[in-house]
C-alpha cells in the first residue's frame, strides 16, 4: 500500500488580509483570508502555515487545514488552545498575516472505485471536511458526514450537509463515539454502493477508524495532526511512524508525505 502522494503545487509565502472572522463557538472561529495564489492551487487536505503576528512571540508559525476555498480567498478553522491560536482566533478583519501554502498532500477523490464518501470528523477534525465535501459532490458522488464530540457543545458542523452526530455523553445524536456510529450505520450505507472513508480527528479516533477500515475491507484516508515548525520538511518536527504490509515501519514527515495517509499505513 502506497502513501497518498503529494501533488505538485506552487507554494507561496504571501501577506494575506483577514477579511472575516466568524465565531463558531466560544473558542472556535472560521477565518477568511484573501490570498489568490494559495486559493488557486489548494486541494482538499492541504494546509497552510501562518505567522500570527509580527513579533517573535510566538516564534513558530501555526499549521491550519484549508477549510474552504471561495474565489480568491481561503477559510481556516481556528481553535484557541494556546497563545498563538488565541491571537489568530481573536484577530479582526483588516489584519494581515504571513501565510505559507498550500502545503502537504491531499485527499484522493478521483480515479477511485467508490460511489459514496463517508467523512468522519472528531472535534476540530471537521476543519478540512467542507472543502473535501464540495470536491466530492462536484465529482457526482454522494457524501455522508459523521461528526463526533464529547457533548453537543463540542459538535462542529460548519456548513456540512447530510450529517449524523455522535456524542460520548448522549446529549445529541448517537450515544457513543463517531466510529461506533459508523459501525452501527455501515450495513445500511453499504447498500448504496462502493464506499470510501475519509477521516480527521485525534489520533485515538483515527486508530479506531483505521481498524474499522481494515475489518470491513474499506479504502480509507486519514488526515493526521502534528506539531509543526517549518511546514516544509526542514525542522523534522512532524515525524511519524507508518506501517508497511510486512509489519515494518517507516518514518515520514507529515508536512511532506502527509498530512493525509492511507488508513492501511496507520500504526495500530
Amino acid at each position: 500500500m502506497s502513501l497518498v502522494m503529494i501533488e505538485t503545487n506552487a507554494i507561496a509565502d504571501i501577506r494575506a488580509t483577514i477579511t472575516a472572522n466568524r465565531r463558531e463557538s466560544r473558542d472556535i472561529s472560521v477565518i477568511t483570508l484573501e490570498c489568490p495564489e494559495i486559493a488557486r492551487a489548494a486541494k482538499p487536505g492541504n494546509f497552510v502555515n501562518i505567522k500570527v503576528n509580527e513579533s517573535t512571540q510566538p516564534l513558530l508559525r501555526r499549521p491550519f487545514s484549508i477549510h474552504n476555498v471561495k474565489g480568491s480567498s481561503i477559510e481556516i478553522m481556528v481553535k484557541s488552545i494556546g497563545h498563538g491560536t488565541s491571537i489568530l482566533n481573536n484577530s479582526d478583519a483588516g489584519k494581515t498575516v504571513m501565510v505559507l501554502g498550500p502545503l502537504g498532500n491531499n485527499f484522493n477523490t478521483s480515479g477511485q472505485n467508490f460511489d459514496t464518501a463517508i467523512l468522519l470528523s472528531g472535534g476540530i477534525g471537521t476543519a478540512p471536511m467542507l472543502f473535501l465535501e464540495k470536491t466530492v459532490t462536484c465529482n457526482k458522488r454522494k457524501v455522508i458526514n459523521l461528526v463526533g464530540g464529547r457533548s453537543k457543545e463540542e459538535l462542529i458542523a460548519s456548513g456540512l450537509s447530510n450529517i449524523m452526530f455522535a456524542t460520548d455523553d448522549g446529549s445529541a445524536g448517537f450515544h457513543g463515539n463517531v466510529v461506533e456510529l459508523l459501525e452501527s450505520v455501515l450495513p445500511d450505507i453499504e447498500k448504496t454502493g462502493g464506499l470510501k472513508v475519509f477521516a480527521c480527528g485525534p489520533n485515538p479516533m483515527l486508530k479506531a477508524v483505521a481498524a474499522c477500515c481494515r475489518k470491513h475491507h474499506l479504502p480509507g484516508e486519514l488526515s493526521l495532526e502534528s506539531v509543526m515548525g517549518c511546514g516544509i520538511g526542514i525542522c523534522y518536527g512532524c515525524s511519524v511512524e507508518t506501517q508497511a504490509q510486512d509489519g515494518s515501519t517507516r518514518t515520514i514527515l507529515l508536512c511532506r508525505e502527509g498530512p493525509v495517509i492511507d488508513s492501511e499505513l496507520f500504526v495500530l
